[in-house]
């Protein structure tokens, strides 16, 4: 959630890492700040309230020069957000910086007040930057000190400490909350994302879980949870320099809505045969592990969860295996039972979703006969950490609302129950149908997203509304929750999402003319019933909203607005139908002024419980 940018080199950093900053804005944060040196002792440190930019200019007023500096952009957790509570933390010659939770903070604040440390913030952060100053005065090595001090934390920490009496070097740590270290010419960088290095270099070393390293202008040493040295492998970064740009869009949610033709296509490249999904396309062995699947849990949170919904329709009706799908955050704190022949599937957007990741390392120890990540950043935990990767390749999501993560997703699951229906009795003829119908989205969502305007105009009406309720049946009842979930996060109207036959078991009480009603309808099997649903709504006076295949025959009147979808097969018709839903909640945020990327008290990668 929060972001990190570090660098140890002999020119002035202080622009690379505001820059830095200003790239991972999208992860969501409340405060900014940055520490450099310029040599020992030179040590400034400057900290705002609110948006990068306001540190920017408070760095115009107030030079900092250093080619050695730490930043940081900070979500609250521990404390209200203020500049005391902002990072960089420091204790006499330790300045701080940390994404995650140090769960611990307590004990370790009365140790450390017993020992004469006087806090200055109400952060679990400062926590560290008091303790390694306690370790450092024992071994006079900050690494010696960032060791020692890690095995006394629990919780989840990425973290960038410097010693301000020795610019040469910083010293990191990793457990729960990711880092890169990015290798320059003369010159190192660290931080949490490695959009965040992108102008500086593309060569790039993730950290595993309990790392620790030291980084100096010239080296990189990494060592384990043990201290032991190990090696890293470094890659080389293909994505996108001008992933944080918004081109000619006024958002980053509009130009990833508009980017979903070209994202699946991207997710579809090389990746279909003729008639089927090629085997390679989840990795080595994929093929055999497939064979023995007999059950399918799917773990996830918020967005991809809803994914996970749809894709246990998919399994069971075409995939002809049983799927359960649970929110990671439940999952790890269960008892569950491990059906025999069980995958566990993953999904998260970034990868590095800290309840889903702790959901995986748990179904390692209890069963499972392998695992399979779906995920669009690779080099995350879960890509890492999970027998099997299906990359979705949607590009850099940076508006927090998701988009082209979902859809990707879908398609992934798409896939993938293609890969494991033809071990389980999916015909040839119904694998090259869906194959087809995956081939043909990219077109189909084009012309979904020609009904834009169509939608700013509905969304008007929804400018004085305080709730909202989504309806669907079958798998489109997953992308119900989905709308009702982007309406909430970027419009802040309260929305919430019903299966549509689930109507006389409570929702009908809420019903009147001040309750907006957003109805998917696709042309499949549940059209009867659905359209059954839908009268029960006009009845009691009900305002309807429904998206609706173009031969389902909805007709607009005083009391139904009606937006026709194109006609599309039954497996894609989720993923198409996602995409009006994600335009409306788009152009109604728009109406009601809010915040629409950076949606308030929300992050874009949540990497604390």
């Amino acid at each position: 959630m929060c972001g990190i940018v570090g660098a140890v080199a002999q020119r002035d950093v202080v622009d690379i890492l505001v820059e830095g900053l200003r790239r991972l804005e999208y992860r969501g944060y409340d405060s900014a700040g940055v520490a450099l040196l310029a040599g020992p002792g030179e040590y400034s440190r400057v900290r705002r309230v609110g948006k990068v930019k306001e540190l920017a200019d408070a760095i115009k007023q107030t030079p900092t020069p250093g080619g050695t500096g730490i930043a940081h952009t900070r979500w609250a957790t521990h404390g209200e957000p203020s500049e005391r509570n902002a990072h960089p933390h420091v204790s006499d010659r330790i300045s701080v910086v940390h994404n995650g939770i140090i769960e611990n903070h307590g004990p370790l604040r009365e140790m450390l007040k017993g020992k004469g440390y006087v806090f200055n913030s109400d952060t679990d952060t400062e926590v560290i930057a008091h303790l390694v100053e306690e370790e450092f005065k024992a071994s006079g090595s900050l690494l010696k000190a960032v060791q020692n001090a890690v095995k006394q934390f629990s919780g989840a920490y990425g973290t960038v400490l410097m010693d301000k009496q020795d610019p040469s070097r910083l010293v990191v740590a990793r457990s729960g909350s990711p880092l890169v270290i990015g290798f320059g010419i003369g010159e190192n960088f660290i931080a949490s994302d490695q959009l965040a290095l992108l102008p500086v270099t593309r060569r790039f070393m993730f950290l595993e879980e309990g790392d620790v390293a030291e980084i100096t202008r010239h080296s990189v040493s990494v060592y384990d949870r043990h201290g032991n040295p190990v090696e890293r492998t470094i890659t080389e970064s293909t994505v996108s320099y001008d992933a944080g740009d918004k081109g000619q869009y006024r958002h980053f949610m509009l130009k990833e809505i508009y980017e979903q033709p070209h994202a699946i296509l991207n997710t579809l490249e090389g990746r279909l045969g003729n008639e089927s999904v090629l085997d390679e396309t989840f990795g080595n062995g994929a093929a055999e592990l497939f064979k023995k699947v007999r059950h399918v849990q799917i773990v996830a949170c918020g967005t991809s969860y809803h994914s996970g919904m749809v894709a246990r329709y998919w399994l069971e009706s075409l995939g002809g295996i049983s799927c359960n799908v649970e929110i990671a955050s439940e999952f790890r704190y269960r008892k569950s039972y491990v059906q025999p022949g069980s995958l566990l599937v993953s999904i998260s957007q970034s990868g590095e979703t800290a309840d889903t990741l702790a959901a995986l390392r748990l179904a390692k120890e209890n069963g499972y006969i392998g695992s399979l990540t779906i995920c669009n950043v690779a080099g995350s935990s879960l890509v890492r950490e999970s027998d099997l990767a299906f990359m979705t390749r949607a590009g850099a999501e940076i508006g927090v609302a998701s988009t082209k993560a979902f859809t990707t997703q879908l398609v992934g699951l798409a896939m993938l129950t293609l890969a494991i229906g033809k071990y389980n009795g999916l015909t040839a003829a119904q694998q090259k149908e869906m194959v087809d119908a995956l081939k043909s989205l990219p077109a189909k969502l084009e012309a979904t997203l020609a009904m834009a305007p169509s939608i700013e105009v509905l969304a008007t009406e929804f400018a004085d509304k305080h709730h909202s309720l989504f309806l669907g049946r079958g798998d489109q009842y997953p992308i119900a929750m989905e709308g009702a979930l982007k309406l909430k996060e970027i419009s802040y109207i309260h929305a919430e999402a019903y299966a549509a036959g689930e109507l006389k078991h409570g929702p009908l009480a809420l019903i009147d003319a001040d309750m907006p009603i957003i109805v998917v309808a696709p042309n499949n099997d549940l059209l009867e019933k659905l359209q059954s649903n839908v009268e029960e709504v006009r009845a009691r006076g009900g305002i309807l909203y429904v998206f609706a295949d173009q031969d389902a025959h909805f007709k607009s009147d005083a009391t139904q607005r009606v937006l026709n979808v194109p006609h599309v097969h039954p497996l894609i018709a989720p993923i198409v139908y996602t995409v009006p839903l994600q335009l409306l909640s788009y152009y109604v945020a728009i109406i009601k002024g809010t915040d629409v990327d950076q949606p308030r008290n929300l992050a874009k990668s949540v990497t604390v419980e």
